[in-house]
């Protein structure tokens, strides 16, 4: 039984995890609709616009802390933008932070390539680092390399620590890394430790969560991705237990006075998943857009489509995979194929 303190925690879990399962699984069939056309713009419209929808019915004061873009004019899902839906006369809805990424791998989705998703992580007020829009050095892993990593330290180092927490060699592991001249050095390093990578062309958010779960056949996550990510990324490690370091990369002035007016004093500290996320609620929820290791993409078929949503939460440790069929109307044949 929870704790007579946890129980607040608890209670929001219970009522609202499935209600943003349903937010995130619009945004994806919206986005699908637009899969391989070519058109990123249109994808993330497409997403936003749904997301945005589907939050008016929810029984919530949210609050976007981290959403499309900090320094973007974002007609919708922008920081600071209130949603929810309009409560009864005497009825107080609970208030909750939200962080959002109505479409990661936008590039993806036009192409239709691999692994992306609609994501969003909620928590308490102040649940939520308010993350700038910059990039942030990370490294992922799961349950098992708690306190093992260490940013500062050399990259065979940490791969080292990473075989060792899972009993096996450095030339077992299999690191994700982002397709990107600045990591160039970094999967050298990665090579010469002897470890195998797979490169990304997007997506380290839903890379991370990978990284975290048995059997996804990745065990690592290094580099530089957007620190708004990163946030996300660490609620989901707060639900599964994995490890995470990260450091947002503050490299110009302009920069530098943006991160001291949202609060961050310190911008070189490096932070775990529990001070990326430091809520005692959190919600994370994903639906597969694309085909992905981890979640299916949206499936059309002429009588609907069908989704898989993954819904986490921290409280109450649960893990619930939604592989849901989701019908326009009665099939014109006898019984349903479901693609």
């Amino acid at each position: 039984m929870p704790s007579a303190a946890s129980e607040p925690a608890v209670q929001i879990e219970q009522s609202l995890a499935f209600e943003f399962a349903n937010v995130v699984k619009e945004a994806a069939v919206a986005s699908a609709r637009t899969m391989g056309q070519g058109d990123a713009h249109s994808a993330d419209q497409a997403a936003v616009q749904a997301m945005r929808d589907a939050f008016e019915a929810l029984p919530i004061r949210g609050n976007i802390v981290i959403g499309e873009g900090e320094r973007d004019e974002a007609p919708m899902l922008y920081i600071g933008e209130r949603v929810g839906a309009i409560p009864p006369a005497g009825v107080q809805y609970p208030e909750v932070d939200i962080a959002v990424d109505p479409l990661e791998g936008t590039n993806l989705c036009a192409t239709g390539a691999a692994n992306s998703i609609a994501v969003l992580a909620v928590s308490e007020p102040g649940g939520l680092l308010h993350a700038p829009d910059c990039y942030m050095e990370k490294i992922i892993a799961g349950p098992a390399c708690r306190d093992a990593l260490d940013l500062d330290a050399p990259v065979k180092y940490n791969l080292k620590a990473i075989a060792h927490c899972l009993d096996r060699e450095i030339k077992d592991l299999v690191v994700m890394v982002l397709d990107r001249p600045r990591h160039a050095g970094l999967i050298e390093q990665i090579r010469a430790a002897g470890a195998r990578i797979r490169l990304i062309t997007d997506g380290d958010l839903s890379a991370g969560i990978a990284a975290a779960v048995r059997g996804a056949g990745v065990h690592a996550v290094f580099g530089a991705g957007g620190a708004p990510e990163g946030v996300i990324t660490a609620a989901a490690m707060r639900c599964l237990h994995g490890e995470m370091v990260g450091r947002l990369v503050v490299n110009t002035p302009a920069l530098m006075e943006r991160v001291e007016r949202m609060g961050i004093k310190d911008p070189k500290r490096i932070y775990k998943a529990n001070e990326l996320a430091p809520g005692k609620q959190i919600i994370f929820a994903a639906c597969g857009v694309t085909q992905g290791a981890l979640l299916n993409g949206v499936r059309f078929f002429g009588e609907g489509y069908r989704t898989h949503t993954l819904v986490m939460t921290m409280a109450r440790n649960n893990v619930s995979f939604i592989d849901t069929v989701h019908m326009y109307r009665e099939p014109k044949r006898r019984g349903v194929r479901l693609y």
